[in-house]
């Protein structure tokens, strides 16, 4: 579902159709009760790849010495508010 306020789709749910579009209507009709929805996409869990999370450090660890790809270098103006 993505959100009326962002542009990421992001995950809050599963939900178990038929077909693509009983998929999308059941994830309407559960995810979106509150009008805050602007679009869903689902797909089939077998399409699915989930990382080992006992490989969470060989897959993870590598970014730590990556520090300049953390924020702190930078210097964010009062009058920036939205980052």
């Amino acid at each position: 579902m993505r959100a009326k306020h962002g542009l990421s789709h992001r995950h809050v749910g599963s939900v178990h159709a038929s077909d693509a579009r009983m998929a999308i209507e059941g994830a309407r009709d559960v995810y979106t009760r509150r009008m805050e929805g602007v679009s869903l996409w689902v797909m089939p869990s077998a399409f699915i790849t989930a990382s080992d999370p006992a490989e969470a450090g060989a897959l993870f660890e590598p970014a730590e010495d990556k520090v300049y790809r953390h924020p702190t270098f930078y210097v964010v103006p009062d009058s920036i508010t939205h980052i």
